[in-house]
């Protein structure tokens, strides 16, 4: 398991019910061949692009549990990616090279800068979290995000377009995850990664100018998102 760096404050976990576990797929098919691959390959871009940089303060664990091999952690790390561009295929370039990687066994091997690869489960990525990590379940039916108190060390955990299930949902009850939701609205998981980076932007913003919360029953101009 990768040590936790100090510059480390956002955290996400994104849970691929179907996305292959083998390298050598297609890059021309990643919605078919490699069981919907794109989708995750959005939740790559959504992490960590700006408009003309990259988040250097962010992780992301990738939970691949399609055929043939699951179960896969792939881990980004944001102060260390290289040869990452802002489309689909340029990140499932890089999950396919550590996929091809030979031998993966529960021993975490770098496969390009910033790339980490394993095998692994969610139970190894919520228990490596430190003391003091707000583990965060983003689901539709939790607490509006705008209406919680949120540490430092934050770490949220989403599900692709099928869910996570029962046994994922109960350990994370078991490791206190709070239940939040970004909205009424059902939204695509890579949307949801871009709310919460947004959120935590104004929050961060408003901080440092010591400023007072938006209020809970407005709508800040500030949730406009440049894509």
């Amino acid at each position: 398991m990768g040590v936790r760096g100090e510059g480390v404050r956002r955290e996400f976990l994104v849970v691929s019910s179907t996305a292959t576990t083998t390298g050598g797929f297609s890059l021309k098919d990643l919605p078919g061949s490699a069981g919907r691959m794109d989708i995750v390959c959005r939740c790559v871009n959504s992490a960590f692009f700006l408009s003309h940089d990259i988040r250097r303060d962010t992780r992301l664990w990738l939970l691949l549990l399609g055929e043939p091999n699951p179960p896969i952690l792939i881990r980004f790390e944001g102060s260390e990616l290289r040869y990452l561009s802002p489309d689909e295929r340029s990140a499932a370039s890089l999950i396919s090279k550590a996929l091809g990687r030979q031998n993966i066994t529960e021993h975490e091997i770098l496969s390009t800068p910033g790339v980490y690869i394993r095998k692994g489960d969610m139970k190894d990525v919520l228990e490596g979290c430190g003391d003091g990590t707000d583990i965060i379940y983003l689901v539709e039916t939790g607490e509006w995000i705008r209406e919680i108190e949120m540490g430092d060390k934050l770490i949220f955990v989403l599900g692709d377009h099928m869910g996570l299930g029962e046994e994922y949902e109960r350990l994370l009850a078991d490791a206190c995850a709070r239940n939040v939701s970004v909205g009424q609205k059902s939204l695509h998981v890579d949307h949801c990664m871009i709310v919460v980076h947004n959120e935590l932007d104004i929050r961060r913003t408003l901080s440092k100018a010591k400023l007072s919360p938006v209020p809970r029953n407005s709508v800040s101009q500030d949730l406009k998102v440049e894509i």
